[in-house]
C-alpha cells in the first residue's frame, strides 16, 4: 500500500478517524473543511483502498481486570519459513497475545501478552506457550508501568 493517492484532505481525514472514529462524516467533514458528501465518499474510499482497515473501541484494559502487561521474547528452534509459519500460526490462537511481531536479532519473536495478573500468565505459559514444540527459548518481562501507549500512527501532512 502506497500513499501516492493521498492529499493533504485525506490525511486529515485519517488524522481525525484514529483519533475519535465515533464522529460523524459530517463531524470529520467539519473538522477537514469539506462538506459531508465528499467527505463521506472520500473515507469510503479510503477504507475501499485499504487505508482504514478496522473502526473499533479502545477499552480501558484496567477497567476489564487485566492488570499484567508482559513482554516476551521468542528464539525457536529452527527460524526457517515453515519454522516461522508453524510458529505463527499458534500464537494467533491465543487471545492472550495482543501483538506479534517478528524481529531481527538475538530472539526470533517479540510478543505483548496480557492477562489478569502474575498468576494468569503463568498458567498461560505452562498451558499455552511452552507447548509450542518450536520454541528454543523465552524471556518474559514484567511492564511495571505504562508511560506511553499510543494508536495513532504519526501522520505528516
Amino acid at each position: 500500500m502506497t500513499t501516492e493517492g493521498l492529499d493533504k484532505i485525506d490525511y486529515k481525514i485519517l488524522s481525525v478517524m484514529q483519533h475519535d472514529a465515533s464522529l460523524s462524516a459530517a463531524e470529520i467533514a467539519d473538522l477537514v473543511g469539506l462538506s459531508k458528501s465528499p467527505c463521506w465518499r472520500r473515507i469510503e474510499r479510503l477504507k475501499d483502498e485499504g487505508y482504514i482497515t478496522r473502526v473499533v473501541a479502545l477499552l480501558d484494559r484496567h477497567k476489564l481486570g487485566l492488570r499484567a502487561q508482559m513482554f516476551v521474547q521468542i528464539k525457536i528452534v529452527k527460524n526457517d519459513q515453515s519454522g516461522l509459519a508453524e510458529f505463527s500460526k499458534a500464537i494467533r490462537a491465543f487471545p492472550e497475545v495482543m501483538d506479534c511481531h517478528v524481529v531481527l536479532g538475538v530472539f526470533d519473536f517479540l510478543l505483548r501478552v496480557v492477562t489478569e495478573d502474575m498468576d494468569a500468565y503463568e498458567k498461560f505459559y505452562f498451558e499455552k506457550l511452552s507447548r509450542i514444540p518450536q520454541i528454543l527459548e523465552v524471556t518474559s518481562f514484567v511492564a511495571a508501568s505504562e508511560i506511553k501507549a499510543a494508536t495513532e500512527w504519526p501522520l505528516q501532512f
